[in-house]
């Protein structure tokens, strides 16, 4: 195996753990299978360029673009000459990991957050109503309990999620320096 085939291989191997995990990002094994290819490229691709290169169709090619556009992963680029939309990936990795979870995260906080307070209202509201049975009431004690307690976990997750967003994580756990 000559030093052209060696390298293929190594790239073909990160490019299949990335198809293989682009899920956490909630996109298709193609999209992370054009992501990878695109990350080993020194410079800002058309869709021709792709459709070409990964043999999928220059629709395939838009719809995945246009997913990886919108998770922060891949940007458009600009080269003087050139009139096609060109893409490349972003460079900083720990911003695209912060933009994509943080976007999903607050959107799950904000869901349960919403549900729980109203549900607790609702819950309140029962123990103080005389037509309800003392079982229900028991049972309603306990789930404003449970409710209590997962409530606290989204206040958490929502102060985690400022973390990443101010960059304080970045302080518990540092980006290794190149130089080490």
């Amino acid at each position: 195996m000559d030093g052209q085939e060696r390298l293929e291989n190594a790239r073909r191997r990160v490019t299949e753990a990335i198809a293989q995990n682009i899920y956490l990002y909630g996109l298709p094994p193609a999209a992370g299978r054009q992501y990878g290819m695109m990350f080993f490229h020194n410079e800002p691709l058309t869709l021709d360029d792709m459709t070409e290169e990964l043999g999928m169709s220059k629709t395939s090619m838009s719809t995945s673009v246009r997913a990886l556009t919108d998770a922060k992963l891949v940007e458009r680029a600009w080269r003087r000459g050139v009139r096609k939309d060109l893409y490349k990936v972003k460079d900083d990795w720990y911003q695209g990991f912060i933009d994509m979870f943080t976007t999903k995260w607050r959107k799950s906080v904000s869901l349960h957050s919403s549900a729980i307070r109203r549900s607790l209202t609702e819950l309140e509201k029962l123990l103080k109503d005389e037509t309800v049975s003392e079982e229900v009431k028991e049972m309603a004690q306990a789930d404003i309990e449970r409710l209590l307690y997962i409530r606290d976990y989204y206040e958490w997750l929502d102060r985690l999620v400022d973390a990443f967003e101010d960059h304080d994580i970045f302080d518990l756990v540092p980006i290794k320096d190149e130089s080490e």
